[in-house]
């Protein structure tokens, strides 16, 4: 089955294996979906991503609290999609809940968390939000 939008796939198998408290979950290989998933380790919101690129799949591990096993990642939400791209500058790059999450941009400097993005002077696409 083809995918046109692999980001969204990505933050929707994320979100059913959080809530179904699984150790990991395999997505589909792609850069962008690499990147995603590096920001999202930076940030300590997953354990780790092992890429198997002969299987076109990436594998990652997700994190819990310990002795509860609630998830660490509350929610996902898809902000630009490819019927309707949303850019903002660095001055624009929304705070989410106020600090506690993180959004995600694809910049012309990569993709970054949009803290870093607002230190480097960079805006770009808002491609998803994480709490």
């Amino acid at each position: 089955m083809s995918v046109t939008d692999t980001v969204a796939d990505l933050l929707t198998r994320i979100r059913n294996s959080k809530d179904a408290k699984h150790k990991y979950v395999d997505v589909r290989c792609s850069k962008l979906n690499k990147n995603i998933i590096a920001v999202l380790q930076d940030k300590g919101y997953v354990n780790n991503f092992l890429v198997n690129e002969k299987k076109r799949q990436i594998r990652v591990f997700l994190k819990y609290i310990k002795n509860t096993r609630n998830s660490v990642i509350h929610g996902l939400k898809r902000m630009s999609k490819p019927s309707l791209r949303y850019y903002v500058g660095y001055q624009e790059i929304p705070r989410v809940f106020s600090g506690l999450g993180i959004a995600i941009l694809s910049t012309p400097s990569g993709v970054l968390d949009g803290e870093k993005a607002r230190e480097m002077k960079t805006g770009g696409e808002l491609l998803c939000f994480v709490w």
